[in-house]
């Protein structure tokens, strides 16, 4: 059974809360999980697209993958999940999210101290010289876009075979370590290192409250308590139930 009072009851005790996002809170706004039958992987096989390796050897044919993913992220608005994040940073309840999206959606729904684990779209870098450009400041008529260099550009984004950026690792581990309660929402946490950060709250004595329509591997080993729903619709009803509780 679902314990939505529990849940924000906790939520209303906690010092610091921190958040841990990934795609399945984004799904409800229409960006399938990239593992889904009907994800990016589907039609992209990651070997040939995801690696660091495959933009730098083709990266005309990588930028068809990232050109779809740029107009659905462009396409799509913030759920309720995203929309109760902001909200409980408003409130003083959360205090920062840490999210494996690309999607920028937690900085669209209002979330301030949004901490990008993999990056985002919002700006490109020349993979040549390093010079930085604004998305809206691009036309994607020719692929790969190029600097004015001549070498491609590419979006801000993590690869596989590169490393978490090290302010974004340096920060999500530091809120990991300092923060009394982890929500994980919309995440199975199995991809290090961010799978590492819920481990890392309960070690320092954090609790670990998790939303997720299935039960994940931190289910039965790590989670305190579990809201087996989607996000958009567990979070709605959590945030009516702080509202409630803090009139």
């Amino acid at each position: 059974m679902n314990d939505y009072r529990k849940f924000s009851e906790i939520l209303c005790k906690s010092r610091h809360a921190v958040a841990l996002t990934g795609a399945g809170i984004s799904v409800e706004s229409g960006i399938p999980d990239f593992r889904s039958k009907d994800g990016l992987w589907s039609r992209f096989d990651p070997g040939e697209y995801a690696y660091i390796e495959s933009f730098r050897a083709n990266p005309a044919k990588v930028w068809k993958m990232l050109s779809e993913m740029d107009s659905l992220f462009s396409r799509v608005q913030p759920n309720a999940a995203h929309a109760a994040l902001s909200e409980f940073e408003r409130l003083g309840l959360l205090k920062a999210v840490v999210t494996q999206n690309i999607d920028s959606l937690h900085q669209r729904a209002g979330s301030s101290n949004v901490i990008e684990f993999h990056g985002h779209f919002r700006s490109l870098h020349c993979d040549r010289c390093g010079n930085i450009r604004d998305r809206k400041d691009i036309e994607l008529k020719a692929l790969p876009p190029l600097c004015s260099c001549g070498g491609p550009l590419r979006p801000d984004i993590v690869f596989f075979g590169e490393g978490i950026p090290g302010d974004a690792y340096r920060r999500a581990f530091e809120e990991s370590e300092n923060c009394d309660l982890m929500l994980v929402i919309g995440t199975s946490a199995m991809v290090a290192p961010a799978s590492m950060l819920p481990r890392v709250a309960k070690k320092a004595g954090a609790r670990v409250l998790e939303v997720n329509p299935t039960a994940s591997e931190l289910s039965h080993s790590l989670t305190d308590l579990l809201i087996m729903e989607p996000a958009g619709k567990a979070l709605g009803v959590i945030l009516a139930i702080v509202r409630e509780m803090r009139s």
